[in-house]
């Protein structure tokens, strides 16, 4: 006999792994509207891009929502440019990341697409282009080096033959350190020459298509603040170089180092925007006893919550609670819910006849009492003073600090924007400073 029950967890287990929302499928199924005035922002930016000023950096907290909200805007623009979405993890190792290789993947995926939308460049142009990729992903024992034959047999050969390259050089650039080495030894010192090539590929897309490319680079806001830092202060005239519209994505803490702000400014003529975490109480009114988080804000992220998981799956009390427990930060909030539903797995697995089993407020304290612990393991005293600083005053007493910055990244600190700016500290983290006696219990 089927346990229904297990087999609902186990479903609602599975939608939440689906974040962020990236395929029309995912986004069809379990898009919920928020941040409309975030995409009515970036919508402008891209509409107001000149020849001269096109580029567009897209920044906030990791698991803010970026990504899905990327994919949906992606999706609305699609009939009006030449779109090409990918994350950057998807093609480069996250720590092997330099401006070079983020650039070679952006040639690679703006002619995989072209061939996934069976654009019609000419036959001898795509020639040109696999001969070029060819040339510089060569190396001894590769799959793709010279014994490999593009194919004569008319069109259709050629486009048979491209979507096996390419699928074969992203798999080869993701696992390949040597020809991601290479590929930046050969380009580094003539970067002119990749971005030529870069700018042949979409003129010819943008020829045969009759749209203007769009490019948007998704998961850069996840790579180490060192690598941001090297990628987009050292390169990023070589980033901007490109001719036509980019979207980049930076990690929030990196924008708050103000001399890679003011560089980012000028390179972009201000086009920076940015998403926070969501606002669930006005500042420092979480503090007090029985408050009410902002219902537009719970009803967001209700909704969000019951697409993945059925209302009789959970207690009310428990989705209000969680909902509080992330401090407004979606990943945060789907996490929980995630690590709850792993745990009445195990439970279903042991006592599979408890068909009434449902999310509970206990079972979300277990939850959180796993992440505390996870949480706490990395802190030091200097970092247990920035929190305590941040939360006393909302703000640090040093912006610039590393620690407080690696801090902003990991989301032990969230930041928040209304007709200000402030800090807040994770409430979980919170519930860890309470335990240490670093702050009252009334937090």
């Amino acid at each position: 006999m089927t346990n229904q029950r297990l087999a609902s967890f186990q479903t609602a287990f599975q939608n939440l792994q689906l974040l962020p929302l990236v395929t029309v499928e995912q986004l069809n199924k379990f898009h919920v509207e928020y941040g409309t005035e975030i995409l009515e922002e970036l919508e402008h930016l891209v509409e107001d891009c000149s020849p001269d000023n096109n580029k567009i950096i897209f920044t906030g907290h990791r698991g803010s929502g970026k990504s899905t909200l990327l994919g949906q805007f992606c999706r609305d623009t699609q009939n009006r440019y030449f779109v090409v979405f990918f994350s950057i993890s998807d093609l480069i190792e996250m720590s092997d990341v330099n401006h070079v290789n983020i650039l070679f993947a952006m040639a690679v995926k703006l002619m995989e697409v072209a061939e996934e939308r069976q654009i019609k460049i000419g036959s001898k142009t795509k020639k040109a282009f696999y001969q070029w990729f060819s040339k510089h992903t060569r190396t001894e024992g590769s799959s793709l080096d010279s014994s490999i034959e593009l194919e004569t047999s008319g069109e259709a050969g050629v486009n048979a033959f491209f979507v096996k390259f390419f699928a074969k050089l992203k798999a080869t650039l993701k696992a390949n350190s040597v020809i991601r080495e290479e590929i930046t030894i050969e380009f580094s010192r003539r970067i002119s020459d990749l971005i030529d090539r870069i700018n042949d590929i979409a003129s010819a897309i943008q020829a045969a298509c009759g749209q203007e490319v769009l490019v948007v680079i998704d998961d850069l806001d996840k790579l180490d603040l060192e690598i941001v830092d090297r990628v987009y202060r050292n390169n990023i005239s070589a980033l901007f170089q490109p001719q036509f519209r980019i979207i980049y994505t930076i990690p929030m803490a990196a924008t708050r180092d103000m001399s890679l702000r003011g560089i980012i400014q000028n390179a972009t003529n201000n086009k920076i925007q940015s998403m926070w975490a969501t606002k669930l109480f006005p500042r420092g009114e979480d503090r007090v006893p029985n408050a009410s988080p902002v219902a537009e804000a719970v009803k967001v992220f209700e909704q969000i919550l019951y697409k993945r998981i059925p209302k009789e799956l959970i207690a009310p009390e428990a989705t209000q609670m969680m909902i509080v427990k992330s401090g407004g930060a979606l990943r945060e909030f789907i996490r929980l819910a995630s690590q709850c539903c792993g745990l009445c797995l195990k439970q279903l697995r042991r006592t599979p006849d408890k068909q009434d089993l449902k999310i509970t407020s206990e079972i979300l304290q277990n939850a959180i009492k796993d992440y505390r612990i996870n949480l706490t393991e990395p802190l030091g005293q200097n970092r247990y003073q920035i929190l305590v600083d941040v939360y006393q005053n909302y703000l640090p007493e040093d912006g610039m600090d590393q620690d407080f910055l690696d801090l902003l990244h990991t989301l032990y600190i969230l930041e928040y924007r209304n007709d200000d700016l402030w800090f807040g500290v994770h409430p979980v983290v919170q519930e860890i400073l309470q335990r240490r006696g670093l702050i009252g219990a009334e937090g």
